[in-house]
């Protein structure tokens, strides 16, 4: 099928090239074309079917309308709910979202920051990992606009929206404390990642708090990407040398596994453990009773991102408050036992 061009609108519209070019570019009003030759030609453009070239668009305005969004994985359900929202909030801008995943390491985020470039694209939100610290200080450096996600690089001041981490973690223990449980025990994933830093804060000054003892040890720290059965055998040898009556997981994965973990060992939810789970989905709604978990606001999150981005980009006037700590919301539910 013929690629419909400038020329073949102007042609059946009536009307000159130019005048189709200014009215396709937002121009007609500055170029003094009437409305209603400017609605004819966007009425035969839409009907022909035609579409910009999007690269000579990027050349002659120096904009792509498009933002990269870099995650480190894509197959978690926080980021497939997180990229929704930012594509219905950049689509307000007028902005499409291209996105990858950096799971392959060093070399893959460099891959994709490169491709990303190549698309001149025009700003990026990134959900970093330590890994890629550098390759942010480079685009920072190169003055792209870049805004974080779920997490931070102190040392770079880069604009940033998250949940605060502690806070949730800390109700989450507070929730299992009032409900009777005094050995609270914590499972997390690379400790030394900033959210996660902040979730293990969140317990220990938690359980401090309360004046319990908690061994040493029975804070479970497993690798972020292991294999889910050696995943899953981690947590069950946890649970069985440290015997804790409640359990306050890291993330929602690590909550999925433990349930399975609990399930080999012949044991169950509340019967046998209580449980709290960073960050809420599904699953945790439709296991019977029901399992307590600190749900992320994630459009609030991806709202706040993309305008701050947006700003950043010269969009919109700057935000005032260019990094964000937003509070996640702890919903109650049957994961506790009773009497």
């Amino acid at each position: 099928m013929r690629k419909v061009k400038i020329s073949d609108i102007a042609s059946k519209a009536g009307v000159s090239i130019s005048a189709v070019s200014f009215v396709l570019n937002g121009k007609e009003k500055e170029m003094r074309i009437s409305k209603s030759v400017a609605r004819k030609i966007r009425q035969v453009a839409k009907k022909e079917g035609y579409h910009p070239n999007r690269a000579a668009v990027s050349l002659r305005t120096g904009e792509s309308k498009i933002i990269g969004l870099i995650v480190d994985t894509i197959s978690g359900s926080f980021f497939s709910r997180l990229a929704n929202v930012i594509e219905t909030e950049a689509g307000k801008y007028g902005y499409k979202v291209i996105y990858g995943s950096t799971a392959n390491g060093s070399e893959g985020s460099e891959q994709l920051l490169r491709i990303l470039s190549q698309h001149n694209v025009d700003g990026y939100l990134v959900m970093p990992e330590a890994r890629i610290e550098s390759q942010i200080a480079s685009l920072i450096k190169r003055k792209n606009p870049v805004v974080l996600i779920d997490s931070y690089f102190a040392k770079l001041g880069v604009p940033y929206v998250m949940v605060d981490n502690f806070q949730g973690v800390a109700d989450g223990v507070s929730w299992l404390y009032e409900k009777g449980y005094r050995r609270i025990g914590f499972v997390g994933s690379d400790l030394d990642m900033v959210q996660m830093k902040d979730r293990v804060r969140g317990y220990s000054d938690t359980v401090k708090a309360k004046k319990l003892k908690i061994p040493k040890g029975l804070i479970c720290e497993t690798v972020y990407g292991m294999e889910n059965t050696m995943l899953i055998r981690k947590i069950a040898d946890y649970v069985k040398k440290m015997r804790p009556d409640a359990l306050m997981f890291g993330a929602n994965y690590l909550g999925v596994a433990g349930l399975e973990a609990l399930t080999g060992l012949g044991m169950s939810v509340p019967a046998d453990m209580g449980m709290v789970c960073f960050d809420d989905m599904d699953i945790f709604r439709l296991y019977p009773p029901g399992i307590t978990a600190v749900e992320q606001p994630i459009h609030e999150i991806g709202h706040k991102a993309v305008e701050i981005l947006m700003g950043e980009m010269g969009v919109i006037p700057v935000s005032v408050k260019k990094s964000i700590m937003i509070k996640g919301h702890l919903v109650e539910r049957n994961s506790f036992r009773v009497g």
